[in-house]
């Protein structure tokens, strides 16, 4: 073969190499994109079954076909406000946020689905009421008392909103302080953690 064979041998199989390269990479941008994305857990409000820096892979597009259930783990884009805990209404004393500002965050929040459209919702020591019925939620975090445990007077989460809870009552900034959140705010749900090693699992 002569040199100037393999010279083009060589430069056609580097050529074929990044094209490769270029196409995985363009793949996994597009699955992250529009399918799967990674997410860190950033604060313990999702403890005992989140912890801090863990990684969850969440779900874009399942939410876009079917709609969230309750006990689903969702991210989604809080209400603008909702880092000092602003309502859309009035407060009411003893009554959870029943309407968020209208504005949407760019911020990305993980919580859980405590409450459907037309649900009736209030908290007892940090447990859910729902319908006028007990939950059983076994995962949670208990609230240790005072006024952010108990929202005994009911709401009803309107049409296509849906209200979200921490796991760890007692240190989580939800819904219970500005209000329940619309579908088209929810990013998607998370369905499986991935790091550390050891947690490796399905939610």
């Amino acid at each position: 073969m002569s040199t100037t064979k393999k010279k083009k041998s060589t430069s056609g199989s580097l050529l074929e190499l990044v094209l490769i390269v270029a196409t995985a990479l363009a793949l996994a941008l597009g699955i992250q994109a529009f399918l799967v994305k990674p997410y860190r857990i950033p604060s313990e409000s999702m403890e005992p079954t989140l912890q801090v820096g863990q990684r969850v892979l969440v779900n874009r597009i399942g939410t876009r076909f079917t709609d969230p259930k309750v006990g689903d783990v969702i991210v989604f884009h809080p209400p603008q406000g909702s880092q000092d805990n602003r309502c859309g209404v009035p407060p009411v004393a003893g009554r959870a946020c029943s309407l968020p500002t209208r504005g949407r965050s760019d911020v990305n929040f993980i919580k859980r689905v405590v409450g459907a459209p037309g649900d009736r919702i209030s908290i007892v020591d940090g447990r859910v009421i729902r319908n006028g019925r007990p939950t059983v939620e076994k995962f949670i975090k208990p609230c240790t008392g005072g006024e952010e445990c108990s929202f005994p007077k009911p709401i009803t989460v309107p049409k296509d909103y849906y209200f979200m809870m921490g796991d760890n009552r007692g240190s989580s900034d939800d819904s219970r302080f500005w209000g329940p959140v619309p579908k088209k705010w929810i990013i998607g749900a998370a369905f499986a953690t991935y790091w550390p090693p050891g947690r490796i699992g399905l939610l």
